[in-house]
């Protein structure tokens, strides 16, 4: 599975979640979409980097 790709479906879903609740609990709903947007940004930009990586050959371990 890539990289990034869990963080993003999770965001999706947290970010959605906060969407339905905006009408009765308006500050819990704002928190979660923020919470959801910030994983869709990093999986995406794990998910960038993993491309890249492939693309050009580059393997960077973490240490």
């Amino acid at each position: 599975m890539r990289e990034g790709l869990v963080p993003a479906v999770l965001g999706t879903a947290v970010t959605a979640t906060g969407a339905a609740f905006r009408g009765k609990y308006p500050m819990a709903a704002t928190a979660a979409i923020g919470f959801g947007v910030a994983h869709i940004v990093l999986g995406a930009i794990d998910l960038a980097q993993h491309r890249h990586q492939h693309r050009y050959g580059h393997r960077q371990d973490h240490v």
